[in-house]
C-alpha cells in the first residue's frame, strides 16, 4: 500500500459511483501535496497511477461483465475532475486511458466489429488486473495532428504473422508509465490503409524520446516514441480502412475525449479560484484599513465573472455528459463543449491572476501554476481556431 491509497472500502452496489467518486477526491487532494514537486521536475507520476490502480480508478469505465464498474461519461468525468483539481497532468492521462476503453466499451455494445475480440479481452482484462495503461500516439514531426488532415509517415509492414510499425510519433500522453500505445499508422501496401496498430511500450524496437519540456503540464511526461520495427500481432490492429478516406472518426470516442479534455482544464480553473478565495479573504493590504480585499467590490465583481464562466462550465459538462449516456446528444455539440469550457477556463484564471498580482505569478504561490497549466488548453488538439473553422464549413455548406 502506497501513501496515496485510500483506506476506505467501496461502498454497496447503489453507492458505488459515490464511493468511486469519493476515493477520486481523497486521491485529488493528496495529489494536490506533491504537484508542485512533479511540476517543477517534470517527473512522470508513477505513484499516482500505482495509487489509482489500487483505488480501482484504472477500470472504473470497463464494462460490469468484463470487472470493470461500467462507469458512462458522467461518472468516468466525475472523477477525472476530481483528480484534476489536484494535478491535471495526472488526470489528463486518465482521461486519455478511459477515452480508449471508452471505445472498446461501445464497440462491444453496438457490435461494430472495429476492435477484434481477442485483442480486446486483453486489453480489458489487463487493466482489470490493475496492469495496463492505454494511449494513443498520433501526432508527428511532419504531419502534425491528424485533425488538419493529410497521412502519417508511420508505416506498417506485414511480415507473415506480423505488422512491423516504424515511425516516429510527438506528444505521447504519459508515455513513459503506459502499458499498450494505440498507434496510428499506414500500411505500406500498394492500396495503402489507415489504423490503430496496438504496440505494447516494452516491445522491441519502442524507444522513449525525453523531449517533454513545456510551459505547463509538465508532469503529463508527453514525451516522443520512436518505433523501430516494432513488431506485433496481424490481429493486434483497429479500424483499418483504405487511406485515402482519411481518419475515421468515432463520434462517440470523440465525445468522451471532448468532455474528459475540458473537465482537465476545467479542474485546474477551479482549483485557482479557490487558491484566490483564500487569499482575497486572508489579504487585508493597510490601504483598506484592516479589511479584506475580498471586501472590495470591483473585486467582488471580478470573482463574480469567475464563478458565472465556472457556473456555465458545470452545466456544460454534466448535461453534455447526460445527454451522451443516454444518447441523445448531437455529435458536433461535443466541440461546442470543448471549445466554451476551454476558454471559460483560460478566462478565468486570466482574472484571477490579474487580482492577485505580484502574487499570481510567484513560483511559491499555486495559481501561477494553475495559470501554466490551463494555458495548455490553448494548443491541445484539436485547436479552438480549427473547432470554429470546421463549425464555419458545416454552416457554409462548404
Amino acid at each position: 500500500m502506497n501513501a496515496f491509497t485510500p483506506n476506505a472500502a467501496l461502498a454497496r452496489d447503489d453507492d458505488q459511483a459515490a464511493a468511486l467518486i469519493e476515493r477520486a477526491a481523497l486521491l485529488g487532494r493528496a495529489f494536490a501535496a506533491v504537484a508542485d514537486e512533479h511540476d517543477r521536475n517534470a517527473t512522470p507520476p508513477l505513484e499516482q497511477f500505482r495509487a489509482l490502480r489500487d483505488a480501482g480508478l484504472l477500470r472504473a469505465n470497463i464494462a460490469r461483465s468484463n470487472g470493470g464498474f461500467g462507469a458512462g461519461l458522467a461518472l468516468a468525468r466525475a472523477i477525472v475532475a476530481k483528480i484534476a483539481y489536484g494535478d491535471p497532468s495526472v488526470a489528463l492521462i486518465l482521461s486519455m486511458h478511459y477515452s480508449q476503453h471508452a471505445m472498446i466499451v461501445h464497440d462491444a455494445r453496438e457490435n461494430t466489429g472495429n476492435w477484434p475480440a481477442a485483442l480486446a479481452q486483453r486489453l480489458t482484462q489487463a487493466s482489470v488486473e490493475g496492469r495496463a495503461l492505454v494511449n494513443a500516439a498520433q501526432v508527428e514531426p511532419a504531419l502534425g495532428s491528424p485533425s488538419h488532415g493529410g497521412l502519417p509517415e508511420t508505416l506498417a509492414r506485414r511480415e507473415g504473422a506480423s505488422w512491423r510499425i516504424t515511425g516516429h510519433k510527438l506528444y505521447v500522453t504519459g508515455a513513459p508509465l503506459l502499458t499498450w500505445i494505440n498507434v496510428l499508422a499506414r500500411t505500406d501496401e500498394p492500396e495503402p490503409r489507415l489504423g490503430h496498430f496496438l504496440v505494447p511500450r516494452e516491445a522491441a524496437g519502442v524507444r522513449i524520446v525525453q523531449t517533454w519540456d513545456p510551459l505547463g503540464m509538465r508532469a503529463s511526461a508527453s514525451h516522443d516514441v520512436v518505433f523501430t520495427d516494432a513488431a506485433i500481432s496481424v490481429d493486434d490492429v483497429v479500424g483499418l480502412r483504405p487511406a485515402h478516406l482519411g481518419v475515421q472518426r468515432d463520434p462517440h470516442a470523440t465525445a468522451w475525449y471532448f468532455s474528459l479534455v475540458g473537465t482537465v482544464y476545467d479542474g485546474a480553473a477551479r482549483a485557482a479560484r479557490d487558491w484566490l478565495l483564500a487569499f482575497l479573504n486572508e489579504r487585508k493590504p493597510a490601504a483598506l484599513g484592516g479589511a479584506a480585499l475580498a471586501t472590495v467590490p470591483i473585486v467582488q465583481e471580478s470573482v463574480g465573472r469567475i464563478e458565472m464562466l465556472l457556473a456555465s462550465n458545470d452545466w456544460l459538462l454534466r448535461t453534455h455528459a447526460e445527454a451522451i449516456d443516454a444518447g441523445t446528444a448531437a455529435a458536433e455539440l461535443s466541440a461546442v463543449v470543448k471549445h466554451n469550457v476551454v476558454d471559460n477556463a483560460i478566462q478565468a484564471v486570466d482574472i484571477a491572476l490579474e487580482l492577485a498580482g505580484n502574487h499570481g505569478i510567484a513560483r511559491h504561490n499555486p495559481l501561477e501554476r494553475h495559470h501554466r497549466n490551463v494555458q495548455c488548453a490553448r494548443i491541445h488538439a484539436p485547436s479552438n481556431s480549427l473547432l470554429r473553422t470546421m463549425a464555419a464549413r458545416r454552416a457554409l455548406g462548404l
